[in-house]
Parts: C-alpha cells; structure tokens; sequence
C-alpha cells in the first residue's frame, strides 16, 4: 500500500477517526469477501491528493474521507461504494476526473461525479433496501450523502453561527427524514440530536433573533436604523430565555410597519 496510514486520530473534541484496519473490518462486517486490494487502492489515492490538507477543526482532510467510509460501509454499502465515500472529496483537489476512471472504474467515477448535484427525495431513500444487497445507483449516492452530513454535523462546532443554524435546520427538514425513509434510524436519530443540539441553543436564538431584527430595520429610514438597531439589539440582550426573546422579537415586527410610517412624517406627527 502506497503512503503512510491514516492511524487513528482523534480531535481537541474528542471526535474519532477510524484506522484503515478498522474501516476494513466494517465492510468485512457484510462483505467478507472484499477485494481488499481495491479497498487499499481508494485509501492511498485520498492519502496522496489530500496530504497536508486540513478542515476548519485541524483534522486531516483524510481524516474525514476515512470517518465518511466507515459510516458508509456501517450502513452495509458495498465495497465499491465504500471507495466512492474514501474518493468524495477529491473534486476539491487537483486530482483529474479521467484518474479515478482509470483507476477504479466507471462505476466509482460516476458516483463521485453525481454527489455533489444529485438530488435528496425519497425514492432514493426508499431504495437503500437492506444491508449486503446491492444498492442503486441513487441510493448509493444517497448513502455517501447522509455519511458526509453526518460527520459534518459532528464537527459542526468550527463553523460560524450562521452557518451551523443553516446547516442545522438542513439537517432537521432534509437529511434526518431522508435517512429515517431509508431505514438508517441510527443515522437519522444522531442526525436530529446534533442538529436539535445546534437549533436549542442560545447562540442560535440570539443569531436568529438578530437577523430578524436587523431585517427589520430595513424598513426604517436609512439614517434612522443603525440607532433602531442598536436599541432593539441592547433591549433583546436583556432577555434570557429564549421565549422571551421570541416575544419581543414579535412585538418589534407588530409595531415596525407603524414605526417606519411614524419616522417617514415627521411633519405630520409634530402637527397631531
């Protein structure tokens, strides 16, 4: 095997990253019969394209490839499709598409190519089937989706406050109930518990809140808002509870309509 092995790693946080030995091991759970050789070839294709390259967190972008395989070959996909999960992230490299055909076959290079626009509905979901059985083409695109999103929601702590809400509520309205369709309820359950997580916060409803107010701000004369603004920002700060916040957040949006009005005629207001 070409290139130094991953060992297994593990973050300032705690998340984990499986060996190669053990991401062989998962597949041999439902596949006994593995063609190692092809498992070891996808392994140090992503070793070498992705050395030295790190995520947000400081892991190794390899570290994620291995973590996304490894849920993928839990979740029963074949081998192949185990080496797809291992390549998914090449796009972001110098890699040429043409190498992954050559090396791995059409079949490996068609999923990596259809992951990033392939679309998240049902019938995809439907179609993972049971464990060891041969997944469609869909379904094994699906497959590596819900990995990634996984291990994404898993580290979610290293990106911004407005990204995690976005990917949050993603997680919750899409991905979850795709994974559940599909009969992944181990998935699907750790997927709305990370993402809950993220949405019960108190960070995200201050972000939330925030936005909102901010956008209505907007609706006010251009050199009144920055004063509205911070009113209305130091005045939510003052509440603690995330219902509370909501509340006030209401009342502001009930009477801004009115507000903007009032500041638009000044001359009107002065003369009643």
């Amino acid at each position: 095997m070409n290139g130094a092995r991953l060992r297994t790693w593990r973050s300032r946080r705690g998340d984990q990253c499986p060996s190669y030995d053990e991401l062989l091991s998962s597949v041999r759970v439902h596949h006994p019969a593995v063609d190692a050789v092809l498992l070891q070839g996808a392994y140090a294709e992503a070793a070498r394209w992705h050395q030295g390259h790190l995520r947000r967190s400081g892991a190794p972008v390899l570290a994620h490839c291995v973590t996304v395989a490894a849920i993928v070959a839990e979740c029963g996909m074949p081998p192949d499709v185990v080496c797809a999960a291992l390549l998914h992230d090449l796009e972001d490299t110098d890699c040429p598409p043409e190498r992954v055909a050559e090396l791995f076959g059409p079949y490996i290079a068609d999923l990596l190519r259809a992951i990033p626009t392939a679309p998240l509905d049902m019938p995809s979901a439907a179609a993972l089937g049971i464990p060891g059985d041969a997944p469609s083409f869909e379904a094994a695109v699906l497959a590596i989706r819900l990995a990634d999103r996984l291990h994404n929601m898993r580290t979610i702590a290293f990106l911004s406050q407005a990204a995690r809400y976005r990917r949050a509520c993603e997680t919750v309205d899409v991905f979850a109930p795709l994974a559940h369709a599909a009969g992944l309820h181990h998935v699907s359950r750790e997927l709305h518990h990370l993402a809950s997580a993220v949405l019960r916060s108190p960070v995200a409803s201050y972000a939330v809140t925030g936005r909102t107010l901010a956008l209505l701000a907007l609706l006010l004369p251009s050199r009144q808002r920055s004063r509205w603004q911070e009113e209305w920002t130091a005045e939510l700060v003052a509440h603690r509870t995330r219902r509370t916040r909501a509340r006030y957040t209401l009342r502001v949006l009930w009477h801004t309509p009115r507000l903007s009005l009032a500041l638009r005629r000044p001359v009107e207001r002065e003369q009643s």
